[in-house]
Parts: C-alpha cells; sequence; structure tokens
C-alpha cells in the first residue's frame, strides 16, 4: 500500500516544511490536485505549486488535473516535476490520444473516475492506463465525507487488472481515513490519497501517517 499525501490540506504557508515532513514520515507520494473552476467548482493549484513542490521533495509528484481540456496543459506539469499526470474520464472525449500524450512525456497515465461514472468507461483503455484513481467523494473540495457506494467499482477494476497481468495502480482518493482506508484497501486500492487525515489530524504528520498504515495492518 502506498500513501499519496495530497496537499490541498497542507499549511501554505508551510508548504514545503511539511511536504519535507511527509517525505520523513514515510508517504510514498505528494498528490497535487489541480482545479479549474469550471471542471469543478473550485480553483486550486498549477505548475507553479509542482515546479515548488519539486524542489522541496524527492518522492514521486502525483498530479490529479480536474480540469477541461487537460491536453493543452499535460506538457506544462510535465516541465513542472510531475511523474505521474490523472486526467478526468469525463473532461477527455479522446482517452487514448491524452493517454498516449501522457506517455510520449514520459510520465504514469492516469485516468480518474467521479463517483457516478461506471468502471466500464475505462475498459477500451486499461491497457495504456498505468493508474486509475476512484474518487470517493465528488472532487472540487477536500475534507469531504467519504461515500460507500464506489467500493464496488473498486473491486471491479481492480479485478479487471489483475485478469489482464497488467501492474496498474488503484488509487482511491476521498474521506480516505484511519477508518475507511482499511474498506478500501480490502476492496483492492493499492494507493491512499489523503490530505485531512495527514495534515489536520492533530498529530505529527509522520504519527499520521502511521496511523493509517496501522489501520490497513489491523483489518
Amino acid at each position: 500500500m502506498k500513501i499519496a499525501a495530497s496537499i490541498l490540506a497542507a499549511d501554505f504557508t508551510r508548504l514545503g516544511q511539511q511536504i519535507g515532513e511527509c517525505e520523513a514520515g514515510g508517504a510514498d507520494w505528494i498528490h497535487i490536485d489541480v482545479m479549474d473552476g469550471r471542471f469543478v467548482p473550485n480553483i486550486s493549484m498549477g505548475p507553479l505549486i509542482v515546479e515548488a513542490a519539486r524542489r522541496a521533495t524527492r518522492l514521486p509528484l502525483d498530479v490529479h488535473l480536474m480540469i477541461v481540456e487537460p491536453e493543452r496543459y499535460l506538457a506544462d506539469f510535465a516541465r513542472a516535476g510531475a511523474d505521474g499526470l490523472t486526467v478526468q474520464v469525463e473532461a477527455c472525449p479522446h482517452l487514448h490520444r491524452t493517454l498516449q500524450q501522457i506517455k510520449e512525456l514520459g510520465k504514469r497515465a492516469g485516468l480518474a473516475l467521479n463517483p457516478g461514472t461506471p468502471a466500464v468507461a475505462v475498459s477500451e483503455v486499461l491497457d495504456l492506463t498505468d493508474l486509475l484513481l476512484v474518487m470517493t467523494v465528488n472532487p472540487g473540495f477536500g475534507g469531504q465525507k467519504f461515500l460507500p457506494h464506489p467500493l464496488s467499482k473498486i473491486r471491479q477494476l481492480s479485478a479487471w487488472v489483475t485478469e489482464h497481468g497488467q501492474a496498474t495502480e488503484i488509487e482511491v482518493d476521498g474521506g480516505i481515513d484511519p477508518e475507511t482506508a482499511p474498506q478500501v484497501t480490502a476492496a483492492g486500492a493499492t494507493v491512499l490519497v489523503t490530505g485531512t487525515s495527514v495534515f489536520r489530524a492533530g498529530v505529527p504528520i509522520a504519527e499520521a501517517i502511521a496511523r493509517l498504515r496501522r489501520s490497513v495492518a489491523a483489518a
């Protein structure tokens, strides 16, 4: 299991320091949510934040583009230092082409599915996909309550990946904490995106990450 610490919940007055604490505390990836105010009702970060995060850590930068026309910005985020670029299925009418663009940039290619989007939406492009991100909240804001119904979608995607003999990661984002982490890993998740329960847990970041790992190990 990998933990991707989502900086959407970080204290931006201490962003570099907190990213460093995530690395020292055992996080596997740094997750960066990019929102454009169009695909989701919020505006967040752009390539400059990715550049800053790249200078602050050696961890892989997992960039989730919750934006319309993501193909226009893939090269910008790749140059800024992203290791993985994940686009929303719902925002990409030409999934093959967009995934090929990401791979041509030498980056991990990911597809994200909103809670209401069925698993079949990615069935024709599994061979081009390095990561499948299942949203367990409606995207746009951090700190939302976990939605349980996508658990069946996680199980379906995990089964398909196994059937195809692929090494595709199954990532889950939304309301992940010590209570929900065991549920999604039992369903087949291999990467947990967590923001509030790492940066705003009321304990040091390293302890918050350790709590997540213990919750899964004890399940």
